[in-house]
């Protein structure tokens, strides 16, 4: 088996590799046990996609295809970025401040 991805982490590892199982190449993942010895720091290259020797030109190809789609969620396309914790936390403050305000 060869090496053809080099996850971010164990969870994209999966994804593509459900992926490449979902268009007929076989593959695994490697990284599981090392993700526990690290915890919620990211693994620095331990997550890896593993496909049989025959399959790898497929799963290359395959590869290409999943990165240059990565980015692109029809459902969240257009929506904006979620609000900063401190801007949350601002808009907080002022209501309570205003709040106090009317009723004194």
């Amino acid at each position: 088996m060869q090496i053809i991805y080099r996850a971010k982490d164990i969870a994209e590892a999966h994804i593509l590799s459900g992926y490449l199982r979902a268009q007929g190449v076989d593959s695994h993942v490697d990284g599981h046990y090392l993700q526990g010895a690290i915890g919620e720091i990211g693994m620095a290259d331990f997550a890896l996609v593993r496909v049989a020797d025959e399959d790898v030109e497929k799963a290359r190809k395959l590869v290409l295809d999943y990165e240059s789609n990565r980015g692109e969620n029809p459902v969240h396309s257009h929506s904006s970025n979620p609000p900063s914790p401190l801007l949350i936390m601002a808009l907080f403050l002022v209501s309570a401040f205003l709040l106090v305000m009317l009723v004194s």
